[in-house]
C-alpha cells in the first residue's frame, strides 16, 4: 500500500513535466504551446525582414552572422540550434533557407517550434504580393491536446487508483486465509460481512482520496474539470465495484497467487471491452469533465445500482466460499 502510495506522490510531483512530455508523444504540435523552450538562431540576410521580429515574439535567441560560412562554422560548434537565410527585400521570390541539426528529434522539435513565426512571415510576404488569404481564427488549444487531456490523463489518473485498490483488497482477505488469521478476528464481536466490508472500505476510501488530490493537481496544472464532484462520485464508485469483484474472487480461490492473477486478468478484459460501449466508465468520466450538457447524474445511477447488486451477491455468499 505504501509502495503505490510512494509512486503516484513521486508521478505527482513532475506531473507538469509528465503532462507535457506525455501530449507531445499524443501530439508532437502540442509543444511549441506548452515547452518553455527557447531555440539558438542563426540569422544570415535581412535583418530588417519581418520574420525577425516573428522570431523575437516566440522568444528566440538570435545571431547575427555576415556569411553563411559564419553561421555554419557556429552551427557546427554547437552555438546555435537552426541556421535561417532570409532574402532581401529586393528579391521577387522569398526563397528562404532553414538549416537544421541531421538529428531527426531535434529537427523535428526545433521545427515545431519555428512552424508560427514562419508561418506568420508567410503570410506577411502573401499580403506584401496582393495575395491575400483569410483564414478563421479559431482560439483555444488543438482538438488532440483537448482531447489527450480529458480522455487520457484524466481518466487514467482517476481508475489507477481504483486498479490499485482491488490489488489491495485481494491481498488484505488472501492473507487472512495464509496466515490463517480469519478466525482470530471472527472471535470478536464481528460478522463476515463486516470484515469484509471494512477491508473494501479502507482501499476504496484510500482510492477517493487519491483522486481528489489529481483533481486538485489537474487544476494547478491549468485543466478545468467540470462536474469535478460527479467525477469524483463516478471514480469512488468504480473503486468500490472492483474491489467487490476482488473480494469475491479472493473468496474463492483464496490464495494470493491464483487470486491476483485472475483479478489481473479480469481487470484487463474489463477495461478493453468497455472501449466498445459509451455507457463505459471511462467515456462517462470523460463526459462529465468537459462539462457535456447531456450528460449528469442520471447517467451514474447504473452503477450505484450494480455495487449494490454486486455487494448483495458478495455478501449472501461469503459464508459459503469460505466454508467449501
Amino acid at each position: 500500500m505504501l509502495i503505490a502510495i510512494a509512486i503516484q506522490l513521486f508521478i505527482a510531483s513532475f506531473s507538469s513535466a509528465l503532462l507535457t512530455g506525455l501530449l507531445a508523444y499524443y501530439d508532437p504540435d502540442a509543444i511549441n504551446l506548452s515547452a518553455q523552450i527557447r531555440p539558438r538562431v542563426g540569422i544570415i540576410g535581412d535583418m530588417q525582414s519581418p520574420l525577425v521580429t516573428f522570431l523575437e515574439d516566440r522568444s528566440a535567441r538570435l545571431t547575427v552572422f555576415a556569411t553563411p560560412e559564419d553561421a555554419e562554422q557556429a552551427f557546427f560548434a554547437g552555438q546555435i540550434d537552426a541556421a535561417i537565410w532570409i532574402p532581401g527585400k529586393d528579391a521577387s521570390t522569398a526563397d528562404l533557407k532553414l538549416y537544421l541539426p541531421d538529428s531527426e528529434t531535434q529537427a523535428s522539435v526545433i521545427l515545431m517550434l519555428l512552424r508560427e513565426p514562419l508561418k506568420r512571415y508567410e503570410n506577411t510576404v502573401r499580403v506584401q504580393q496582393g495575395l491575400r488569404v483569410y483564414y478563421t481564427d479559431v482560439e483555444g488549444e488543438p482538438a488532440t491536446a483537448y482531447e489527450f487531456r480529458y480522455a487520457v490523463i484524466l481518466t487514467l489518473l482517476m481508475f489507477f487508483p481504483a486498479f490499485v485498490t482491488g490489488n489491495l483488497v485481494v491481498d488484505a482477505i488472501s492473507e487472512e486465509f495464509v496466515n490463517r488469521t480469519l478466525d482470530t478476528l471472527w472471535t470478536a464481536p464481528l460478522s463476515l460481512n463486516t470484515i469484509l466490508g471494512a477491508k473494501m472500505t479502507a482501499a476504496v476510501l484510500l482510492s477517493g482520496i487519491q483522486c481528489i488530490l489529481w483533481v486538485i493537481l489537474l487544476r494547478l496544472n491549468g485543466i478545468v474539470i467540470y462536474n469535478w464532484g460527479l467525477v469524483l462520485l463516478l471514480a469512488s464508485l468504480s473503486a468500490a465495484l472492483i474491489a467487490a469483484c476482488a473480494a469475491l474472487i479472493t473468496l474463492v480461490f483464496k490464495d494470493r497467487e491464483r487470486s491476483q492473477f485472475i483479478y489481473a486478468v479480469f481487470i484487463l478484459l474489463t477495461t478493453g471491452l468497455s472501449y466498445f460501449s459509451n455507457a463505459s466508465p471511462i467515456a462517462l468520466t470523460t463526459r462529465l469533465a468537459i462539462g457535456d450538457v447531456y450528460t449528469g447524474f442520471l447517467h451514474i445511477i447504473p452503477y450505484v445500482l450494480l455495487l449494490l447488486i454486486l455487494l448483495a451477491i458478495l455478501f449472501s455468499t461469503s459464508r459459503k466460499w469460505i466454508e467449501r
